[in-house]
């Protein structure tokens, strides 16, 4: 995809992992993965997407700080799907299509890495990096504290019924708002993906 491409016009896709943690002689790996991609710098309701549990074997260990509802999923977890044919067959033809965007890149980063080390994306977009330089005055800036500071609660909720913080595809739905939201700030209309790329 060409850097100087107008951003509005790149196609992104917002993704989230929810992990085990970390857990002292353990990996920490995925158990949720939600994605949904933006078309003109918009999420449709039938935009693609991707939300499913992902296989944590039943004796693997949780962290005690690892947030979301993976306590009363466990064993629809350990009945999951892997993580790498999740991977396969659908979440990585949707990131090599568009661009992958994260709310803090490093955590979704390093856990594709683990995925699959040989599979590189040649551009990222941070929104809490976006986030931070949009609004530097505000107290914030987790999702779940600037959804709602935006008004975005209501399409939220509609494109993530049911959902709350924490659930991987409902934190991919509200970065993809946030990212929608940003590219319709005035003068942000005129970024290229160069301008929103994270190195």
């Amino acid at each position: 995809m060409n850097p100087e491409t107008p951003a509005r016009d790149c196609p992104f896709t917002a993704l989230d992992f929810e992990t085990t943690g970390v857990v002292r002689g353990y990996r920490s790996l995925p158990w949720q993965v939600g994605a949904i991609s933006l078309r003109g710098g918009k999420v449709a309701p039938d935009a693609p997407r991707v939300d499913t549990l992902l296989r944590v074997p039943a004796g693997h260990p949780f962290s005690r700080h690892a947030p979301g509802d993976h306590r009363a999923r466990r064993d629809a977890i350990a009945a999951a799907p892997e993580a790498l044919t999740v991977w396969a067959g659908t979440l990585h033809p949707l990131l090599a299509a568009t661009v992958p965007v994260a709310h803090n890149i490093a955590a979704e980063r390093t856990t594709l890495a683990r995925l699959a080390p040989m599979t590189e994306y040649p551009f990222w977009v941070d929104t809490l990096r976006l986030a931070r330089q949009a609004w530097p005055g505000l107290p914030s800036h987790a999702l779940e504290d600037l959804a709602p500071a935006l008004g975005l609660g209501p399409r939220l909720r509609a494109l993530a019924p049911g959902r709350a913080p924490h659930d991987a595809f409902y934190d991919a739905v509200a970065c993809a708002l946030l990212l929608e939201y940003l590219l319709a700030l005035p003068g942000w209309d005129a970024l290229t993906l160069a301008d929103l790329a994270t190195p």
